[in-house]
């Protein structure tokens, strides 16, 4: 079942882009990023799935990715098809909500099915704040960096790297990102609007990470959480999935 998986995403995403490009046109750098998007995502399932079966919401979380690479290759075109970008994307965030809630139900979640929804989730940011910021600026490429500059910063201080305690608060930061940069997008707002915007969105993703930061660092150096439970709260240990660690007598 595993073995198909990659594959069947592959060949999803390949009759996407020829689908896309029969009806509103791929440059050639388009069909490259696309088709290399792909490929290299069927390679790091294979890899990070092995033998294990793809789950009812990981399949839903392939078909959003192919939906990604869709959105990837038409943002390279200058002007782009910009109302189609706004609904492929717009229908990615949409399953991001669904895939979840599948694998609830079904039973089905897993620490690398939520990586893979994550990873995702990261990386149509990353194409959508690029595409912004061609006409906003450079500066709201860092919305979408901020992942991949945090993973930087844990390969180069690996404390950085530790498990955190789960917030619901980053889930909520993480879709008002996918939203503001979608409505960017599709340029039906005043430009003083959607700068507010993203303002507004890039300091709340700070926000995020630095609590985390904070949080990892109170815990690698231990002094420093003498400045007191408002600057690092003790938070209880809990699972990737929210549930706590340790069962509490209450």
């Amino acid at each position: 079942m595993m073995r198909t998986g990659p594959v069947t995403g592959l060949a999803v995403h390949v009759g996407l882009l020829g689908g896309l490009s029969a009806t509103v046109g791929l440059t050639v750098l388009g069909w490259a990023l696309g088709g290399s998007y792909a490929v290299a995502l069927a390679g790091l399932l294979t890899w990070g799935f092995g033998s294990a079966s793809l789950g009812p919401a990981d399949r839903i979380t392939l078909a959003r990715s192919a939906l990604v690479g869709g959105v990837l290759a038409m943002s390279v075109a200058v002007p782009g098809p910009v109302w189609v970008i706004v609904w492929t994307a717009t229908l990615a965030l949409i399953l991001d909500a669904i895939d979840g809630w599948v694998a609830r139900r079904t039973g089905t979640d897993s620490p690398l099915g939520a990586r893979f929804d994550m990873e995702v989730d990261a990386f149509l940011l990353l194409v959508l704040a690029v595409y912004v910021g061609r006409s906003v600026g450079g500066w709201v490429m860092l919305i979408g960096l901020m992942r991949y500059l945090y993973a930087v910063a844990g390969w180069l201080l690996p404390w950085l790297g530790g498990s955190v305690p789960y917030r619901y608060w980053r889930k909520v930061v993480a879709a008002v990102q996918g939203i503001v940069l979608v409505c960017a997008v599709s340029g039906l707002f005043p430009r003083w609007l959607v700068l507010t915007a993203l303002g507004l969105s890039l300091a709340l993703l700070l926000e995020s990470f630095g609590r985390d930061v904070v949080w990892l660092a109170a815990r690698r150096f231990p002094a420093l959480s003498r400045l007191g439970p408002l600057a690092f709260p003790a938070e209880p240990a809990r699972a990737w999935d929210g549930r706590p660690l340790v069962r509490t007598s209450t």
